[in-house]
């Protein structure tokens, strides 16, 4: 019998358990464990947002993004790369059938990392492109068997004229053990590097198709999933690890307040009101985030469905809200970890003082950068016209 959305969910939720078990293990490691990307698969995440075409479920988006938000409420390394490489393959979706078919064509279950940060060296050559460089920042690399790389293609005269992703196998690239981090410990993020790599044509795909939503993969993936534009679901994808991280630790402050007793003022915390306040403020606002990701996520793909063109007022939402996500997430947490006293700050940790750790190195992803999102979004309302790859 066919797995339904639901019932990845639903495995999703029985396997939290197990990541939560193993969050310590996971930064001791700087990388996931085996079993857990064994495991998560088996759930049949990874296939969540993946083309029927190749075995994947072509999912409503929104069961993907509640997966995340399960998985990083556990261990935030572990949503942080499951968000990341989960998107992957509705990336490659909206390459052409040859490059889908060169990374799924044999093996359905392959895996897919990323550094979309332009950082490497391009030349045109013919039939495609040579490339060569260090890409940093590739969460879950270990784990996967190609690798998206973005770079700029440049003029005779070296200015640049496109920006593109370039699919990389494996055997074309080596990793450098270079993650050694304060948070996020556990994702694995090291270096991809490249010399002189040959990428056929067909193994590239520029933003503007993306933005467009004229992607070559569209010819095989006619799914309403594919329609949605890449900087909203890439972007929700990193807040909506966040958001989850900011749930964990809510959840565990509030099992350890229960608990503590104030010594200074003579009385429980719990029944201290202004630790109240915090709580009911952080709670506000940690789910304000989560229903405004929802909602927007919910409407792109509710314009998808129907066939219709994203409206620009729509994305620059998106994108405001987003950010906006992660920044009302970490101050909510911020809020708590305040009042949390000494002992999240011993040097073997809590679940807060990791969570705390890891939504403050996630803050760091370009995806976050929030004045940036925020003056679209105040363009757009003012009628002005934007042009922006992250929209």
């Amino acid at each position: 019998m066919r797995m339904r959305d639901d019932d990845v969910l639903a495995a999703v939720r029985d396997l939290a358990p197990a990541l939560r078990e193993r969050a310590a293990e996971t930064e001791v490691l700087r990388r996931l464990p085996d079993d857990t990307v064994k495991e998560l698969g088996e759930t049949g995440f990874f296939r969540l947002l993946q083309p029927r075409a190749y075995g994947g479920l072509a999912a409503d988006p929104a069961v993907f993004y509640a997966a995340v938000q399960e998985i990083a409420r556990a261990c935030g390394s572990t949503g942080w790369v499951a968000s990341v490489m989960g998107v992957h393959p509705w990336h490659v979706a909206l390459f052409g059938p040859r490059a889908q078919q060169e990374v799924w064509g044999r093996d359905p279950k392959t895996r897919i990392a990323s550094s979309y940060a332009p950082t490497g060296e391009v030349t045109a050559v013919d039939g495609g492109f040579r490339i060569s460089g260090r890409w940093h920042f590739s969460a879950g690399c270990h784990h996967a068997q190609w690798v998206l790389l973005g770079g700029l293609v440049t003029d005779d005269e070296g200015r640049p004229v496109d920006m593109r992703t370039f699919l990389i196998p494996r055997s074309d690239y080596r990793i450098d053990e270079v993650w050694d981090t304060v948070g996020l410990r556990g994702t694995g993020s090291n270096d991809v590097v490249v010399e002189r790599a040959f990428v056929p044509e067909h193994r590239t795909l520029g933003y503007g198709p993306m933005a467009a939503l004229a992607c070559p993969g569209h010819e095989v993936n006619a799914e309403p999933l594919y329609r949605m534009p890449y900087a909203a679901v890439f972007t929700t994808s990193i807040s909506t690890a966040i958001v989850g991280i900011a749930e964990g630790a809510y959840a565990s402050y509030i099992e350890a307040t229960r608990q503590r007793f104030r010594v200074s003022y003579g009385q429980k915390v719990a029944e201290d009101p202004f630790a109240q306040v915090r709580i009911a403020r952080a709670a506000s606002d940690i789910d304000a985030c989560r229903l405004q990701l929802t909602r927007n996520i919910a409407d792109l793909f509710a314009v998808a469905r129907r066939g219709e063109g994203i409206p620009m007022s729509l994305r620059a939402r998106a994108r405001r809200d987003q950010v906006l996500a992660t920044e009302r997430a970490i101050n909510a947490v911020d809020l708590l970890m305040e009042n949390a006293g000494g002992t999240p700050m011993r040097r073997d940790g809590s679940v807060l003082q990791r969570a705390w750790r890891d939504m403050h190195a996630g803050r760091g992803q370009a995806a976050n950068d929030v004045e940036r999102a925020l003056v679209l979004f105040g363009k757009d309302a003012l009628g002005i016209g934007i042009q922006d790859p992250m929209l």
